[in-house]
């Protein structure tokens, strides 16, 4: 490897402000913030969403056939589908 051309790899916390949850990562990002975790300190980012509390990781994601479009339609509207003849 070429010596001054990579950028710095360091453990940096990430904070889901949403959930309130830390996760320690290996990233080159770059920040001016720093927190102090477990007796150290460490470059510090927040995030609004993570995996912590995006839907499609917790399991909390819609269901389309009892939440969709059409089950709205047929909630608001099926007392008038009964036959009258």
């Amino acid at each position: 490897m070429k010596e001054g051309i990579h950028p710095e790899y360091r453990t940096v916390v990430f904070h889901d402000t949403s959930v309130d949850a830390y996760f320690k990562v290996g990233s080159t990002i770059k920040t001016e913030r720093t927190i102090e975790l477990e007796g150290e300190t460490f470059p510090y980012i927040t995030l609004d969403v993570s995996s912590a509390s995006h839907v499609f990781y917790t399991g909390k994601q819609k269901d389309l056939t009892r939440e969709g479009r059409a089950a709205r339609f047929n909630q608001r509207f099926g007392r008038f589908s009964t036959s009258r003849q």
